[in-house]
C-alpha cells in the first residue's frame, strides 16, 4: 500500500495544469449508455473513480478504451443490466448507471452503493422520483430491482432537497422517457450542467440549464447521437491547489481552469488576504503577508462546497485568530479533524461546526486519510508542519486527484510516494 511522504515546503511557485473534473466524468460517462453511437469523451482525469466506472460499464458488456486521458464507449454491446457489489460497494457514484439503464432497457439491478464514510447519502430520492415516472421498485438482498412496465413516463418531481447525482440520474432517465419531465429543487453545480449541455447538444431537448428547474423532453425511447466533447476543469482540485498556495504563502497560477466555477472558494480566500489575477482560463493567486481567519458554512452550489471544507480548515490553522467552520450537507465530514489534532492543530468541534484557533505550530507525524478530501486536507498541512508527514491510506486520494504528487513536485514540493 502507498503512503505520502511530505516535508515542509515553505515557497512554491510556477503553474499547475488542471485535470477534468472527476464529479463531471462519471455522469458523463454514465451517460453513454444512452447513446446509439461510440462516445469519445476528452479531458478526462487519471483516478481512480473513472476506472472503477469503465469497469462497471465493461462488466455490463460495453466496450470501453481508456488512453491519454480520454474514453472511447461502445455501449450498443451491453447484454446484463445487473451493476454488481463488488464494485459498486468501492464507489458510491456508480449509483449514476440506474437511471440510464432502467431508460433504455426497462429493466436493471443496481447494488446499494459504499464510498466515502463521510455520512449518510441516500438514495431515497433517486427511487422515489422514478417510481414517479412509472418504475416498479423492489430492495431485495442488497440490490436495486427496477423494472418500467410501460416505460419511463415524464412527470413533475420536487426534490425534497438538493442532491447531485440525483438530478443527473433522472436527467438521464428523463432523456428517453415518453412526454416531458419538470425537476424541480435540482442541483446547479457545474457537474450537473454539462451533463445538461451534451444531451441537449445531442438532441434532448432541456429547458432551464443553470436553474432550478429543468424541463426534459424525452425522446420516447430513441437513443442519442453524442458527439465528442471534453470534460470541464476540476473544481475542487484547483480550489486545493489555491489553498496550498495560501497555506504555503506561495504564488501560484493555475492553467486550464474555470475561474467562474469557484466563485466562492475565490471569495473566502480573498477574505483571508490573499490577491488574485484571473483570465479566462487562468487564476494565480498572490498570498496574504498575514491569513486572516474566515467564517464558512458548506452550502449548494453556487455557495461554498462541500468538498472544499477539510481543505480550508487546514488552511484555517494558519490563520492569526478563531476561524468558524460550518458543515451542513453531511454529519460524518469531520474525520480528518483527529488527524489534524494529531499535528498540532487546535479544532473544537460542536456537533456539524469546527472551532479553529491559529495560528498554531503543526509538527509532522504518522496520520492517516479517511476520505478523498480529507487526505488533501492532511498533504495541505503537511506542507507547512516541521518535521516530516506521512500520511497514510492514500488511496483514498487517489480517488479523485489526477498526479497530485508530482503536480506539487513541479512546483517545489518536497512530497513522495513510498511503500508501505
Amino acid at each position: 500500500m502507498d503512503y505520502l511522504k511530505i516535508h515542509s515546503s515553505k515557497s512554491l511557485s510556477g503553474e499547475i495544469a488542471i485535470s477534468g473534473a472527476k464529479n463531471a466524468s462519471l455522469p458523463l460517462i454514465a451517460m453513454t449508455i444512452l447513446a446509439k453511437n461510440a462516445v469519445k469523451i476528452k479531458n478526462l482525469p487519471n483516478v481512480v473513480d473513472i476506472k472503477t466506472l469503465l469497469k462497471l460499464l465493461s462488466k455490463l458488456g460495453a466496450n470501453c478504451q481508456f488512453s491519454d486521458n480520454s474514453v472511447l464507449v461502445d455501449t450498443s454491446s451491453i447484454n446484463e443490466t445487473k451493476a454488481t457489489y463488488d464494485i459498486v460497494k468501492t464507489m458510491r457514484a456508480s449509483i449514476l448507471v440506474l437511471g440510464p439503464i432502467l431508460a433504455r432497457f426497462g429493466h436493471c439491478e443496481v447494488s446499494l452503493p459504499g464510498g466515502c464514510a463521510i455520512g449518510q447519502r441516500p438514495i431515497d430520492l433517486h427511487l422515489k422520483a422514478l417510481e414517479q415516472m412509472g418504475a416498479k421498485i423492489n430492495i431485495k438482498s442488497g440490490y436495486i430491482e427496477a423494472t418500467t412496465p410501460n416505460g419511463l413516463l415524464g412527470c413533475d418531481i420536487i426534490f425534497d432537497k438538493v442532491t447531485v447525482t440525483g438530478t443527473a440520474n433522472i436527467v438521464m432517465a428523463a432523456a428517453l422517457a415518453k412526454g416531458v419531465t419538470t425537476i424541480t429543487n435540482a442541483a446547479r453545480e457545474p457537474e450537473v450542467v454539462q451533463l445538461c449541455n451534451v444531451l441537449a447538444q445531442s438532441g434532448v431537448k432541456i429547458n432551464g440549464i443553470e436553474t432550478a428547474i429543468l424541463e426534459i423532453h424525452g425522446t420516447n425511447g430513441k437513443l442519442l447521437n453524442i458527439q465528442e466533447f471534453d470534460v470541464i476543469p476540476d473544481r475542487i482540485e484547483a480550489g486545493t491547489y489555491l489553498c496550498a498556495g495560501a497555506i504555503t504563502k506561495s504564488e501560484l497560477t493555475l492553467t486550464y481552469v474555470e475561474p467562474k466555477h469557484l466563485g466562492a472558494v475565490i471569495s473566502k480566500l480573498e477574505e483571508m488576504g490573499n490577491t488574485f489575477k484571473i483570465t479566462k482560463d487562468t487564476i494565480t493567486i498572490y498570498p496574504a503577508k498575514k491569513i486572516k481567519p474566515v467564517k464558512i458554512i458548506t452550502q449548494e452550489y453556487p455557495a461554498f462546497p462541500t468538498d472544499m471544507q477539510a481543505q480550508f480548515l487546514a488552511l484555517a490553522t494558519q490563520a492569526d485568530g478563531v476561524s468558524i467552520i460550518e458543515e451542513k450537507l453531511f454529519e460524518n465530514r469531520f474525520m480528518h479533524v483527529s488527524e489534524l489534532q494529531r499535528m498540532g492543530a487546535d479544532i473544537t468541534l460542536n456537533g456539524h461546526t469546527a472551532t479553529v484557533n491559529g495560528k498554531t505550530r503543526l509538527s509532522g507525524t504518522d496520520v492517516m486519510a479517511t476520505d478523498l478530501r480529507a487526505s488533501s486536507a492532511l498533504v495541505l498541512a503537511g506542507l507547512v508542519a516541521t518535521k516530516e508527514t506521512n500520511i497514510h491510506r492514500i488511496y483514498h486520494l487517489d480517488r479523485g486527484y489526477d498526479s497530485l504528487e508530482n503536480k506539487f513536485k513541479n512546483v517545489g514540493a518536497k512530497i513522495q510516494r513510498l511503500k508501505e
